[in-house]
């Protein structure tokens, strides 16, 4: 997941499947309540090169700004997550420096007219789970570097 402080700040948050990444941006950021429901706008799937991009994307090109990475780590996708994906509702299991646990993905439409394609990503309650700790609060609790991501068998989350 990056941080990117584009036209306006938001979270790039991207899954490995495919020889791509699937990716969302997270206006509000990721969130490890499970009460918060986290706006996610489907993006164009990325090449993998952008799963580990820190930098400045120069002004007039698309998605001009900062990028930081905010966390990186594997994800555990269902046993077939591009059908779970089409169907509208993917969930997963995040093992990030950050993230952690089970999250949820859930498709819906957009209210008064607007088109896109439009998601909640939304925290499982688990023994991950932490009320009131929203991307803010988990910069704040864990100071600049986070700790370095676990060994796993799972899929790379990249970014």
């Amino acid at each position: 997941m990056q941080k990117h402080a584009a036209r306006r700040l938001h979270w790039d948050f991207r899954l490995e499947h495919g020889g791509v990444l699937w990716s969302w941006a997270v206006p509000k950021g990721p969130s490890m309540d499970p009460a918060d429901r986290r706006l996610a706008v489907r993006v164009e799937d990325h090449a993998l090169g952008y799963a580990r991009f820190e930098g400045t994307i120069a002004a007039g090109s698309y998605g001009a700004g900062t990028v930081a990475l905010w966390d990186e780590g594997f994800w555990e996708p269902p046993a077939d997550p591009a059908r779970d994906l089409a169907a509208g509702a993917l969930k997963f299991r995040l093992a990030g420096r950050r993230l952690r646990g089970g999250f949820t993905l859930v498709r819906f439409r957009p209210r008064g007219g607007r088109s896109g394609d439009d998601w909640l990503l939304i925290k499982e309650r688990d023994a991950e789970a932490r009320p009131g700790l929203d991307a803010a609060a988990i910069e704040a609790a864990d100071g600049v570097p986070p700790r370095a991501a676990p060994d796993s068998p799972a899929r790379p989350a990249r970014g």
